[in-house]
């Protein structure tokens, strides 16, 4: 590549498949870093950050592609060596980020509270920056000289970045966590290999070799002499907890696309998830070293349960998941979630005539299958005579099949690290939507029972309000008259258990439950022909408001927990009450809320009784699937100054900080080139705010697709991780081919395009509409068969998202308007930023239907925008923008 012309770059290019194919590999680097960071946050922290991690690499490709807009001369003498030196420096300045973020871990928990965590945050954000700026910086380059078969080496980008998302899903169950980073090095070392071969730059390929060596020997020897953490994981994680206990022991461990599963083994250890404090009064001794502790990314414990003998299983007796079978005799049991073994382990003790269990994470079920130290601890659970397996989640296979059973249960499928399901970060919660609960209902015998628990620590409540009306409105689905079928008890600050028998319970049953809970010192939240005292919730409610959006120093207000009366304390033996007339101070406010939410959700006036609630109470569905943002979006502005009330919302409140940081940074970045010299850059380019729109609006559209679908298809692939991995893949495979393929339509752009956008727009909006149909199906098949179909699913829409920014760039290249070229493809990752923040945001508050429907509305304004995008040069520029060959 001696000359260095546009013209002469545009002729070799095409006979130089060494150059796409580098192309394909370091940006493919770009995507397997991305996904590699997510992986560090999700083990190190409470969450992936996936918006914020896609925000920031895009963030990266927009900076990037701003100061090549107003330094395009500059940059047009000078590619090679930029390419050349971003390519250097890519590598070893993932490493470099990497260790360096470990020594200044953020603790999110306290992102509110504490302000050194923000400047944490803000320290991992610029690190994290700094490898992203050195692909983008290669790409720019590349695309650059490139303009004029823009197509062909976005295919590569886009292929290459997808074959490398699925490469690195396999390569997970090969590499812990701490050295994923190793696979993008990889992937950069042979892409730049290609590189400097293809264009004859053997010197360069010699201080590649020495700098892939110091990138390695950094990241394996650097920890091991100065003793910095590789991945430095928060000492408030429920790991960090089990591994400094002076006896621990990790007695599994196993690395795979599906968590980073440890078992760890204690004397400290003590799970018992709503145990009643009357156990260690009745008991005559309580199971020694009886549990194990599951970890997933380091959440937990899951509590693994020792194989229990005949006498220890009185135990089971002081446990919420035993409700239902204290009136349900040698029942045919499901339990819809293993987890780490304790639901199953009730069942199977409970004289069951059979259980069958589900679990949708595949490795869960081959530790306890393969590994022969939780074999002997579990009595071989999985290998029961008793028990059947389901390896897949339970609330598809119990929407899909024809049997019934007497006993469903679904209880604590969260991990102890979770107690506030989704009060943490924004997680999808699938098996608790209202579909979900309809799908267990079904499945019942007519007398059987399905029994919910569910951790309840919070208060004032939140996640168990968001319970109870998901449970009443699925059971109204089928039968308006709910007003015998449900019974509810809780346990202040542990845990609440909801039952609903589909025939309604008898009123033998209704006094056994109360009994029970009396004897346990639970409180009854609901029963059938429960008389309902009204007289304290308007207070209840008011309290409530006043101790968020009044209480501030100096207020006398009080918190209406602030003191418990005796009878409500939480002290051994007491026996609770379930009169609701009884003497006013004998029930907590958390106690009378929840009989008032029962009372209305079976009686009627639930929606103005919720509308009245501090805190959001919406019901769960398959478009809502968040225990998560209890906080009204009309509510933030007032709670702006006492965030620290909302330390439990953080993963709510940081996806605001996040938008709001992303559009101040998007915005500085659009304007960058026009404070730079709008006038004498793009002075003689017509319509400049038609391709503004035309590529905020591809940008923005494609990434929500992107960052939505991976929350859907959760649906189906049970797995966060794996679903960013197959979704990321065949959007950017697919979009790939129809980028290579839009080449034929640049001729006929004006009307080709309208009719792609179009068809674009149709398919999204009709996604949004019956998307969890299609995947609620493919969930019932083997993995492999699942992420074949999610991959065919997004085939369509991805394969002509692939036509509009190709045959955009390239109509600019082709029309002359060079500094556009290079604005748009900054536009487009500015408005990626913003895309990537909102999703979330959009889909707690209004559902992901509603974000593919606004992906699919944007597809559709860019049809107006692409007209003024091809407005030709006017006057003496026109001769400039004569198309050369290829």
């Amino acid at each position: 590549m001696t000359d260095a012309s546009p013209a002469s770059f545009a002729r070799d290019l095409p006979r130089m498949p060494l150059i796409y194919l580098a192309v394909g590999l370091v940006a493919g680097a770009v995507i397997a870093l991305q996904i590699g960071i997510m992986r560090v946050f999700a083990v190190g922290s409470w969450a992936h950050f996936g918006s914020l991690v896609v925000s920031l690499a895009m963030l990266g490709f927009g900076l990037t592609s701003a100061v090549m807009c107003v330094s395009k001369n500059w940059f047009e003498r000078h590619w090679e060596g930029v390419a050349a030196g971003a390519l250097l420096a890519f590598g070893p300045m993932m490493v470099a980020a990497n260790l360096a973020a470990q020594q200044v871990p953020f603790n999110a928990i306290f992102l509110v509270s504490d302000p050194t965590q923000k400047w944490r945050l803000f320290a991992n954000f610029m690190l994290y920056l700094l490898p992203f700026l050195c692909g983008a910086a290669f790409l720019g380059a590349v695309f650059l000289r490139s303009q004029r078969i823009f197509g062909r080496v976005y295919f590569a980008d886009l292929v290459g970045s997808g074959a490398c998302g699925l490469l690195f899903l396999g390569a997970m169950y090969l590499f812990n966590p701490e050295d994923l980073i190793t696979v993008p090095l990889g992937l950069w070392a042979v892409g730049s290999v290609l590189w400097f071969s293809a264009l004859g730059s053997r010197r360069l390929i010699g201080a590649l070799i020495v700098l892939l060596l110091l990138s390695i020997g950094a990241h394996h020897a650097l920890p091991a002499l100065t003793g910095i953490p590789k991945l430095a994981v928060s000492d408030y994680k429920g790991v960090a907890y089990a591994r400094k206990f002076p006896d621990s022991e990790r007695v599994y461990a196993r690395a795979s696309p599906f968590g980073y599963l440890e078992v760890y083994g204690s004397s400290y250890l003590h799970f018992a998830p709503g145990l009643s404090d009357n156990a260690a009064f009745n008991l005559k001794e309580m199971p020694a070293n009886a549990y194990l502790g599951l970890y997933v990314d380091g959440d937990g414990p899951s509590g693994v349960i020792r194989d229990l003998t005949a006498e220890q299983t009185a135990y089971f007796h002081y446990l919420p998941m035993i409700y239902p079978y204290l009136i349900k005799k040698q029942p045919d049991i499901f339990v819809v979630q293993f987890g780490g073994g304790l639901s199953t382990a009730v069942a199977l003790k409970s004289d069951a005539r059979s259980v069958t269990v589900a679990e949708g994470n595949p490795e869960i079920l081959r530790a306890f299958r393969d590994d022969k130290g939780l074999r002997d601890f579990t009595g071989d659970i999985l290998r029961n005579k008793k028990l059947s397996v389901i390896d897949y989640d339970g609330r598809i296979y119990l929407g899909a099949t024809d049997k019934r059973y007497d006993v469903i249960d679904l209880s604590l499928a969260d991990s102890a690290g979770l107690s506030n399901p989704g009060g943490f970060a924004i997680v999808e919660k699938f098996a608790y939507t209202r579909q979900a609960m309809m799908s267990y209902m079904r499945a019942l015998t007519p007398g059987g029972v399905l029994s919910v628990t569910l951790w309840n620590k919070e208060e004032p409540p939140k996640s168990v309000l968001k319970l109870y009306a998901t449970m009443a409105q699925a059971a109204q689905s089928l039968d308006p008259d709910i007003s015998g079928k449900f019974f509810a008890t809780s346990s202040y600050l542990s845990t609440a258990t909801v039952l609903y028998k589909r025939d309604g319970f008898t009123p033998a049953e209704i006094e056994t439950l109360r009994a029970h809970t009396r004897s346990m010192s639970f409180d009854v939240l609901y029963y059938p022909g429960m008389e309902y005292d009204a007289s304290r919730i308007d207070k209840v409610l008011e309290d409530y408001r006043k101790q968020i959006f009044v209480a501030s120093e100096g207020s006398d207000i009080s918190d209406p927990t602030d003191e418990p009366p005796p009878e409500a304390n939480d002290t051994p033996g007491r026996v609770a009450t379930d009169n609701p007339s009884a003497e006013e101070g004998a029930v907590l406010p958390a106690t009378t809320l929840a009989r008032a939410f029962w009372h209305h959700l079976v009686t009627g006036g639930w929606e103005e009784l919720a509308q009245r609630y501090v805190f959001d109470a919406r019901p769960l569905t398959n478009n809502r699937p968040y225990f998560a943002a209890y906080v009204k979006p009309l509510d933030l502005p007032k709670i702006l100054d006492r965030l620290d009330l909302f330390q439990d919302e953080w993963g709510y409140l940081l996806l605001w900080a996040t938008l709001c940081i992303a559009a101040i940074a998007a915005l500085s970045l659009v304007l960058f080139p026009v404070i730079a010299g709008w006038r004498t850059i793009f002075s003689h380019y017509p319509g400049k705010f038609g391709a503004i729109v035309y590529f905020a609006c591809l940008g923005a559209g494609f990434i929500m697709v992107e960052v939505g679908l991976i929350a859907h298809f959760v649906l189906a692939l049970s797995n966060a991780t794996v679903s960013a991995s197959i979704l990321i893949t065949g959007m950017l495979v697919f979009s790939g081919l129809g980028s290579l393929t839009s080449e034929r339509f640049i001729a006929d752009a004006r009307r080709a395009m309208p009719v792609i956008l179009s068809l674009i727009g149709v398919l999204l909006i009709g996604y949004g509409l019956f998307l969890d149909r299609p995947l609620d199906w493919i969930g019932a098949f083997p993995y492999g068969l699942r992420a074949l179909f999610c991959l065919l699913l997004i085939a369509p829409p991805a394969f002509l998202m692939g036509f509009p920014m190709p045959i955009g760039m390239t109509s600019l290249a082709r029309l002359g308007k060079t500094h556009m070229f290079l604005w748009a493809w900054g536009i487009n990752g500015c408005f990626s930023v913003l895309g990537a923040a909102m999703v979330p945001l959009l889909a707690t508050s209004f559902g992901l239907s509603t974000v593919l429907m606004i992906a699919g509305g944007a597809y559709l304004l860019a049809i107006p925008a692409l007209f003024a995008l091809l407005l030709p040069l006017a006057g003496k520029w026109a001769g400039e923008a004569q198309p050369q060959a290829a």
